[in-house]
């Protein structure tokens, strides 16, 4: 009778073993998921502060009937400004080096891209003179750079993002680097690049990479299809979990170097409902011809250039 009592209780010993390790796994599996709650609520809060930072309104004219709503999926524009402050040392207002007017519409998930050419000769909206379109930005920051580009190319900007020349070479530095493929072989501030030779470019040869347009037969339109392939590598880069360790960087070379009009709670509205349309690309170009007037180099876009871009960009943000 004893033996089979003894038996009989020998069985009741190893689910309690067995409870007792799924409870161990159990608590292991809450204290990872806690840890990892509170490093996303984390970055999160580092992104909200970051966001509050590099906010900044400005105020331009107003060319919309109606203002967008991104929570109800409006097609949006925004017009990159990479400004010359911070290059080479200087420290005064600038002129805009780069400008690009992205559109982005969720309802045909994609998103366009045209570069301006920094010498495009246009009314200088609020300065009373014609002059080259990067000088807007000179005369009169990115109120004046925005109310231009609007007035020339017919359409409305809703949002800006500034970013200036020390800032690019920054936050490729924040992302450990990036890496391209040169259209052609040159050398600019000591790096030498190889067409068709992909290479690996922290931000300082990023920065040379991207602002040599003398030795393009290209000129002008050939240094921007170079910046924006260091824009979306740099994208690319930061979109990518190989850059988390890294955020606080990203986030530090952000502060330092950009502004923008979008608030945190539009970046996250973006993110959730245009995600689609962000990995769709169409990149576009303003052609324009170059020309001397009384001694001083412009690019001339013609009337048919200009009204196929217009209609280009109406047509993405369902304005015609």
């Amino acid at each position: 009778m004893s033996q089979s009592r003894s038996e009989m209780r020998k069985p009741s010993k190893k689910p309690k073993k067995k409870r007792k390790g799924f409870k161990i796994f159990l608590i292991i599996v809450l204290v990872l998921f806690i840890a990892l709650g509170l490093f996303v609520w984390k970055i999160y809060s580092d992104v909200a502060g970051t966001s509050e930072k590099i906010h900044k309104d400005v105020e331009t004219e107003k060319v919309r009937e109606s203002s967008i709503d991104i929570s109800k999926k409006d097609p949006f524009s925004i017009l990159l400004l990479g400004v010359d402050t911070g290059d080479l040392g200087r420290t005064e207002q600038g002129r805009s080096d780069t400008m690009m007017v992205m559109t982005v519409n969720p309802n045909t998930d994609k998103t366009t891209i045209v570069s301006i050419p920094r010498d495009t000769r246009t009314e200088i909206v609020g300065h009373g003179t014609t002059d080259k379109i990067n000088h807007a930005y000179a005369f009169g920051g990115t109120a004046m750079s925005v109310n231009t580009v609007q007035n020339m190319l017919n359409i409305p900007i809703d949002y800006y993002v500034e970013v200036n020349m020390q800032g690019l070479q920054d936050v490729v530095n924040a992302v450990g680097g990036v890496q391209v493929t040169s259209p052609l072989t040159f050398s600019s501030d000591g790096y030498n690049f190889t067409e068709g030779v992909s290479a690996s470019l922290d931000g300082k040869a990023a920065l040379a990479y991207s602002r040599m347009r003398y030795e393009d037969p290209a000129g002008d339109n050939g240094r921007q299809e170079r910046q924006r392939q260091i824009i979306q590598a740099t994208v690319e880069k930061v979109a990518s979990l190989s850059t988390i360790s890294n955020y606080q960087d990203i986030l530090g070379s952000l502060e330092n170097n950009m502004q923008t009009n979008l608030e945190f709670d539009d970046m996250v509205k973006i993110f959730n409902n245009y995600r689609s349309a962000a990995g769709n690309i169409q990149q576009e170009q303003l052609v324009a011809e170059g020309t001397t007037i009384d001694g001083i180099y412009y690019g001339i876009v013609s009337d048919g250039e200009m009204s196929r871009v217009t209609e280009l960009l109406k047509e993405q943000l369902e304005l015609n």
